[in-house]
């Protein structure tokens, strides 16, 4: 069952909220990568910024790429997605088991490092797609993404992501939410939020409680009165297909394709976002080799 989105304005069009319950989106990421409870909160934690971050985007057939690349032992951790509440994720050491953080929690920041950078890769169908890139400030995530808004985009963010692991190492609970203040909010709103935002408890605490995502916003939101602007589905989607590997194998170009026949005879390419397997025998490969020469 995909899960829910909501995304929302103050009714003085000062503050916008997005917020979903990630949960099965992030299950399945669990499922598709084999994390353990660290590779799970961290990679679960990117997807639901990157759903809430492409829920930003307004064409059709746009989509978003977020990229970490710490000195933690996780090393590179991905996700992508779309306009449509789509979201594909990739974790390069899924198997990672840390010790709980100071404050007894999976560490997810000792996992991602905090010597690297966040990069944003949006494709907004242009000629070029827009790149940002800022360093990692904790490896928490969230944190890591506000502070993108602040100086990429210059946009004050407040940003939530959480995931709570079960004993199983199943996704007991996921979620987020994203709060961005407008360029025309005054300073009496900013005020009245700040001081809002002082007694917000985390989201899984929330989802815990059973709190629906629209309750969320509401609970986030204080005092404000907000307008629901749409709610949507969004859910783990990968869009690998036979024919995008057989692209991929013809884009390696005529003598990498020959020396696969000459050293193999066949070729497996898995796909890094569900870890479906294509395979290939010598007859595909060589009518692959005949589509690079043209």
């Amino acid at each position: 069952m995909p899960d829910k989105l909501i995304k929302a304005v103050t009714k003085n069009g000062f503050i916008r909220i997005y917020a979903i319950n990630s949960k099965g989106l992030v299950e399945k990421a669990r499922k598709f990568h084999s994390t353990m409870p660290v590779g799970t909160a961290a990679l679960g934690r990117l997807l639901t910024g990157a759903v809430l971050m492409g829920a930003m985007l307004k064409d059709e057939g746009t989509s978003l790429t977020l990229q970490l690349r710490g000195d933690g032992p996780l090393g590179r951790v991905m996700a992508v997605s779309n306009s449509k509440g789509h979201v594909k994720g990739y974790i390069e050491n899924p198997l990672v088991e840390l010790p709980l953080n100071h404050l007894g929690k999976l560490d997810v920041g000792g996992g991602i490092g905090q010597n690297g950078y966040l990069s944003i890769v949006k494709d907004m169908n242009m000629k070029e797609p827009y790149i940002g890139q800022v360093p990692i400030q904790t490896g928490e995530i969230g944190d890591d993404l506000a502070f993108y808004f602040a100086q990429s985009e210059q946009v004050p963010s407040l940003v939530a992501l959480g995931v709570l692991v079960d004993r199983d190492y199943s996704v007991k609970q996921a979620g987020g939410f994203i709060v961005q203040i407008m360029p025309d909010c005054d300073e009496f709103n900013l005020k009245k939020f700040e001081k809002t935002a002082e007694k917000i408890t985390s989201v899984t605490g929330m989802l815990e409680k059973g709190l629906s995502v629209e309750e969320i916003v509401r609970t986030v939101m204080g005092d404000f009165e907000i307008d629901i602007l749409e709610e949507t589905e969004a859910d783990y989607h990968c869009d690998c297909s036979d024919e995008r590997m057989r692209r991929a194998i013809i884009s390696l170009g005529k003598k990498e394709i020959q020396d696969i026949i000459d050293e193999q005879g066949e070729a497996e390419i898995v796909c890094q976002f569900c870890n479906k397997g294509y395979n290939y025998d010598r007859t595909d490969l060589v009518e692959m080799l005949e589509k690079a020469k043209k």
